[in-house]
């Protein structure tokens, strides 16, 4: 069994990133928007910052009280994607329930929208027309191209259906040409489903959902999911003890597919720019 590290990949895509940000004229500018103060939030905006500042793009934060009246939420938001100096708009969600969310993604500019939640980068993406995706989504296609895992005509089931993961990833997979079958913690057999696949990607986000008793001899396995134990500790989808008994290859958590989405969310960034200056016609 081979297990899949992010850190490599995570090396190749930040040096891709380099090179693209070299042909720019201005370094892009990323704008994190939060609404009250959730620590995973918080923890992932702490560490995209330090990314970005390794990279070299430009950041701000938006940071909101929990409790801000929709109205004076949308004023903020506003002006952010107003703004012309900005080119990628990250927005942690679920928002505080007060904030009608459908409204706030139908104001997000798509060419500033860095993880595909506006209409328009969503219908691109179930249309084939877009090499990216969703960051985590990509962030698992980039890990199983580094591996050297082809997708082409394999039974490929993903466990999760969410419009961040399952259901964007599904599509990316079936753009490769893989028979793809999405399932979730209401597949009334689910483990009928995942042995019959090549690729099993878990992204339920359900600590311990599979363990190796779901896993067909052989298969590669991607767990996407991530969740904090009451101790603390960050578990995945899978059991990886017994999982790794079974599968050819697997992407570890910590240290798998977390690993590559902060450096796909830099790669949108980048990819934002240099989309909107060829529109400015610089």
């Amino acid at each position: 069994m081979e297990l899949i590290k992010g850190t490599e990949v995570r090396k190749k895509l930040l040096l891709q990133i380099r090179e693209e940000m070299a042909a720019l004229p201005v370094a892009p500018k990323l704008v994190m928007v939060r609404a009250g103060e959730d620590p995973a939030d918080i923890a992932y905006e702490k560490n995209a910052g330090k990314l970005a500042e390794k990279l070299g793009i430009r950041t701000e934060h938006l940071i909101l009280p929990a409790d801000i009246p929709h109205e004076e939420f949308m004023e903020a938001f506003r002006r952010v994607n107003e703004d012309p100096d900005t080119d990628g708009i990250l927005l942690f969600r679920p928002l505080p329930k007060q904030i009608r969310e459908a409204e706030v993604i139908r104001c997000l500019d798509p060419l500033k929208d860095v993880d595909f939640l506006t209409t328009e980068k969503l219908a691109a993406l179930f249309a084939g027309k877009t090499p990216d995706g969703p960051c985590t989504a990509e962030a698992v296609m980039e890990m199983m191209r580094s591996a050297g895992i082809s997708a082409e005509g394999k039974r490929a089931v993903v466990v999760g259906r969410s419009m961040v993961i399952g259901k964007p990833l599904a599509m990316m997979l079936l753009k490769e040409n893989a028979t793809v079958t999405i399932c979730h913690t209401k597949t009334r057999d689910l483990k009928k489903e995942t042995l019959e696949a090549d690729l099993l990607f878990a992204c339920a986000g359900r600590a311990g959902l599979l363990d190796g008793s779901y896993v067909k001899p052989g298969a590669a396995v991607f767990d996407v999911g991530i969740s904090v134990l009451a101790d603390g500790s960050i578990a995945g989808d899978c059991d990886m003890a017994s999982v790794s008994e079974k599968a050819s290859f697997l992407t570890p958590v910590p240290g798998g597919v977390g690993t590559v989405t902060t450096a796909v969310l830099m790669h949108h960034v980048v990819r934002n720019a240099e989309i909107r200056r060829r529109a400015d016609g610089c």
